[in-house]
């Protein structure tokens, strides 16, 4: 899918590493994705393409490890143990 010149398409892909068994989660342009597929097609696994936000791209990649922390638990776990209102 090709993109106009002033829009930038942004891709999540499970990054294969050498010698590893996990796949790590990875974030890239559009353009950079079809060139990776063209040298080694195959090689990293596509999760989701088309995503117009890269923020968006990255909080895909990430799972819930870049959410916000729930007020109730930013209460709990204040230092010193104080409840903050």
């Amino acid at each position: 899918m090709k993109q106009d010149e002033g829009t930038v398409s942004w891709v999540v892909y499970k990054m294969t590493l050498h010698g590893k068994t996990e796949q790590v989660s990875a974030v890239c342009t559009q353009g950079e994705w079809e060139a990776m597929e063209l040298s080694r097609p195959g090689y990293h696994t596509l999760v989701q393409a088309g995503i117009t936000d890269e923020n968006e791209a990255e909080k895909m990649a990430r799972g819930t490890a870049g959410d916000s922390i729930p007020r109730s638990a930013a209460r709990k776990n204040s230092p010193r143990g104080e409840v903050k209102a």
